[in-house]
């Protein structure tokens, strides 16, 4: 990525040379060169919100600047990319959507995330440490920008407006003001999941900001709770890729015995599942990990897997990650453990499963998804 301050070698994480999407966009660099040719002093505590790869703080480094993220990924491309730069360890402080924020924010560069909700969580969290000199700065692409975007900075911050568009991105100025009754930060959300989707009882369902479906339950997930497999005994189950916890919850709640590990790259989809366990009084053990797959969990050493795999990587459709949770839970299943899959038809898991396993069986189908299982031999 070329930068006012030189070019910098970018990778995504897992960084794999076969991946043709780059680590940065025409927002990023627009931001940079926005601050760099008006001679934006980056000064105080500098604060980045949303940075996709690290890429922003990547080039402010020299600023010592502080990162908010909701992505594991993120954080260890941020890691991988500060390193390959030679920054000294420490300079760029790393801090998860669920830390706490910086006390004082001088200087705020957010870059918009795909949910509003997650947006509106983070300006909140960080409206008190902003004052009335913190220079605000938002960027993103044009089609990630809309007028409700532009309302969320200026309820919760102050004054709001956009620049004119480059190479179809657009940056945001806000200019805060003091506000004597800050908005109430309406999340977690919480909501009661009914006997009649796929439960013996009434569930709660806590959902952080940005979780997917985060004010609802979700049709796939709908579809795959009536179709869970029968869990008994003392078996190891995994929720790979839990969002809210509900899939692993339920597993749990009808098999107390069963050893759930929930498993999601989003600090806040972890949080939402650990937060939707407790709330349903689980009896049974449960481990809650924040990171990249099934990285991490020993190989043979998993009954079952359960998974609704993401297809997209931020705005791009990619079959990768569904690829390496496919190869991820192969490796950590016992011989005879099974991945059980919920997918929308037309992305043809049934095809990797069979690659992969040898095997794979059609369990329930609707006219949007499927549910598989495949066996590990």
């Amino acid at each position: 990525m070329t930068t006012p301050w030189g070019e910098l070698a970018l990778t995504r994480f897992p960084e794999d040379p076969r991946d043709r999407l780059r680590a940065w966009d025409a927002s990023d660099e627009y931001l940079l060169r926005y601050l760099a040719e008006r001679e934006i002093p980056l000064s105080g505590t500098v604060v980045v919100v949303g940075d996709r790869w690290g890429a922003l703080v990547t080039a402010l480094a020299a600023h010592r600047p502080t990162q908010i993220t909701d992505s594991h990924l993120t954080q260890e491309a941020t890691r991988a990319n500060l390193a390959r730069l030679g920054v000294e360890p420490g300079s760029v402080r790393l801090l998860t959507t669920q830390d706490a924020p910086p006390d004082r924010v001088d200087v705020l560069l957010v870059r918009v995330p795909k949910s509003l909700a997650l947006l509106e969580d983070q300006l909140l969290r960080l409206e008190p440490a902003v004052h009335e000199g913190t220079v605000v700065v938002g960027t993103g692409m044009v089609k990630d920008i809309h007028t409700s975007t532009l309302q969320l900075f200026e309820r919760i911050l102050g004054p709001t407006r956009t620049s004119l568009a480059e190479k179809k991105a657009r940056l945001i100025f806000c200019t805060p003001e003091a506000s004597p009754e800050p908005p109430a930060n309406p999340w977690p959300y919480t909501y009661t999941l009914p006997e009649s989707i796929g439960a013996v009882s009434e569930r709660t369902v806590v959902n952080h900001a940005g979780v997917f479906c985060s004010d609802r339950l979700d049709i796939g997930t709908r579809f795959f709770l009536g179709h869970l497999p029968d869990v008994k005994g003392a078996g190891r189950v995994v929720d790979l890729g839990c969002g809210n916890g509900v899939v692993g919850t339920a597993v749990a709640l009808a098999n107390p015995a069963a050893e759930v590990l929930f498993v999601d790259e989003s600090f806040q989809a972890v949080a939402s599942a650990e937060a939707t366990y407790r709330a349903n009084g689980v009896p049974g053990h449960a481990e809650f990990r924040v990171g990249d797959g099934m990285a991490g969990v020993p190989a043979g050493s998993v009954d079952l897997v359960l998974t609704n795999p993401p297809f997209h990587s931020h705005q791009a459709t990619s079959d990768a990650t569904s690829w390496r949770m496919f190869t991820g839970a192969l490796r950590a299943l016992k011989p005879g453990g099974e991945l059980w899959v919920i997918g929308n038809r037309h992305l043809g898991y049934h095809v990797k499963l069979r690659r992969l396993f040898g095997n794979s069986e059609l369990v329930a189908s609707d006219p949007k998804f499927v549910v598989l299982r495949a066996v590990r031999k």
